[in-house]
């Protein structure tokens, strides 16, 4: 069948609706992480609308990487880049200071703060995720934006939850940031220009070896600064 036509009372077309849905919300429980990650420290008044609009950027940029970048996947080096990126927006979560003085940064230059760092991750994030959903949804754009944009509201559950036990548990920022440690240490030894040196069957045993050392990278490099910078309580 031709999706490039979409017709709403086809059953097709709500099973290939409904495989987008599914498809996104089990590849955007890293983007939930992130999202509540980039708006824990927001004032309560800020944080649900941080919450949804990093969401929004979220699905947004999944549709542009999924119809514009997917070919670029191949890309000798790129996943390299990215993986460096990850690395960076998670050891930059957990050193963020907490202790700054809530009053010197007004409400709407932290929300976008929070956003940026939303949209940073999953540009990053999104070169795993984007040929999944791109398979799915084979040439039908409006197929795919449906699906996604459906997504949203799912997303922003997902965030919120995790929002509130960031909240309420400091340490899982700890944790998250390790999650996006690992999530870079498996798009590192994915890269195509490395499998076309040392082969995809030799690459493919450092799989979990490289994904535990991204996280260890993030908590050490998080340990460190964090540890090196005046308490500001003093």
């Amino acid at each position: 069948m031709d999706l490039s036509s979409v017709s709403i009372v086809d059953p097709l077309v709500w099973g290939k609706l409904a495989e987008i849905i599914l498809l996104n919300i089990v590849l955007s429980g890293d983007n939930a992480v992130v999202i509540a990650l980039a708006c824990r420290a927001l004032a309560p008044a800020q944080r649900t609308k941080g919450i949804a609009l990093g969401a929004g950027v979220a699905v947004v940029l999944r549709v542009l990487f999924t119809v514009l970048i997917a070919s670029l996947l191949n890309t000798p080096l790129l996943r390299i880049v990215g993986a460096g990126l990850l690395i960076w927006i998670a050891v930059k979560l957990i050193v963020e200071d907490e202790g700054q003085d809530e009053d010197s940064i007004t409400a709407s230059s932290k929300l976008w703060k929070a956003v940026q760092t939303v949209a940073i991750a999953d540009i990053v994030m999104s070169l795993d995720n984007v040929l999944a959903i791109a398979a799915v949804a084979k040439d039908s754009i409006p197929l795919l934006i449906a699906g996604l944009v459906i997504s949203i509201p799912l997303i922003v559950v997902g965030a919120s939850l995790i929002t509130s036990l960031l909240t309420r548990f400091p340490v899982l920022v700890w944790a998250g940031a390790a999650l996006l440690g690992w999530v870079a240490g498996e798009m590192f030894e994915s890269d195509p220009w490395l499998i076309a040196r040392f082969g995809e069957e030799l690459l493919h045993k450092f799989e979990y070896p490289a994904a535990i050392l991204g996280a260890l990278l993030v908590l050490g490099l998080g340990y460190l600064i964090k540890s090196r910078r005046p308490d500001p309580a003093l």
